[in-house]
Formats: structure tokens, sequence, C-alpha cells
């Protein structure tokens, strides 16, 4: 278990990409880490298509299931932010704002991929930092500052971004490898 010991917070809001949660949630859990589902407050997180997500009634066996404000960046080593159109309601919310810029600033992993560069431009923490989004959203990250590349992961400190749910395997494999050199 490469990440035992190892405490992951996880993202979720309406409108999540199924894949984008999914995998990192069952990999980080594969590989012996503590997960916790961090969301905003919602009795229910309906992804793209309609699949409900923790809190939602066919997933009540998951038990990790937080809200941003009852969470800090003690508590996590590192953070993922799924994408689908998920980031824009997460980007609304000041905890989950400051729970990433807490996280980041402390030299935490801080992991997303596709839309969720949004929530990375609007916790204020890409500029001067290389990174990839989906394409849809670049010319938002380059607004806020970044150096946008278009490549399947990029790590730039504690920062780590992807572009697109085929990106997932390099992804999950930076995020761990970063995770395993704390």
């Amino acid at each position: 278990m490469e990440l035992e010991g190892k405490r992951v917070g996880i993202f979720v809001e309406k409108m999540y990409q199924e894949f984008e949660f999914w995998y990192p949630y069952f990999r980080m859990k594969e590989a012996g880490a503590k997960v916790s589902i961090i969301g905003t407050g919602a009795k229910e997180y309906p992804s793209l298509n309609g699949i409900p997500a923790p809190g939602g009634l066919a997933f009540k066996s998951v038990n990790d299931l937080v809200n941003a404000d009852a969470v800090s960046a003690a508590d996590f080593d590192a953070l993922i932010i799924p994408g689908g159109f998920a980031p824009d309601y997460m980007r609304r919310s000041q905890a989950v704002l400051k729970l990433v810029r807490d996280c980041f600033e402390q030299g935490k992993i801080v992991a997303t991929i596709c839309h969720a560069g949004w929530v990375l431009a609007s916790a204020g923490i890409v500029k001067g930092k290389t990174m990839t989004c989906l394409f849809s959203i670049k010319d938002d990250v380059i607004h806020a500052g970044a150096n946008y590349v278009d490549q399947e992961v990029v790590r730039d400190g504690n920062l780590i971004t992807s572009r697109l749910p085929d990106d997932l395997p390099a992804f999950l494999r930076e995020i761990i490898t970063a995770l395993k050199s704390k």
C-alpha cells in the first residue's frame, strides 16, 4: 500500500465528470490513502449524466463525505479536483477556494483535471505556474496568469494538472509519485 498514511480529499459537486471523480477515488483507496470526499453542502451531487454521487441515495455506503467548510488544509496531504461542469459550481464556494489556496500555499499536492483549472484560477494560485487543462478553458487560465501547455499531465511544484479522461492514468501516476516523495 504505497500511500498508507496519506490523506487525500476529492471534491464533488453537481455536474461532475464521472471518470474524473470515480477513477481517482478508487485508485487512491487502492493505494492505501485515506480518502475524504469534499462537497459544498448539497444534499445530492448528480453527475453530468445524472448518476448520483456521494450524498445521493445510491451511495449511502460512502461515509467519507464532508463539507468544505468543515475541514482545513491540516486534514490533507493532497486535494484532487475533478472536472465536468462541477468546477464552475465549486469555484463559487469561498470555503472551497480557501481550502484549495491554503493547501497550495502549504506545499500540499493540488491536482486538477479538465475544467477544474477554473477552481485554481478563482483561488488565485496559477500566476506564473505552468499547467494544462481542457482546451476550452485555456484562455481562462492564461488570463489568470498561467503558462498553458497542451500535455497529458503537467507538474509544476505541488500543482499537478491534466486535460481530460484519457489522461487519467498519467494524472494518477503523477499524483502517486508526488505523494510518495512527501
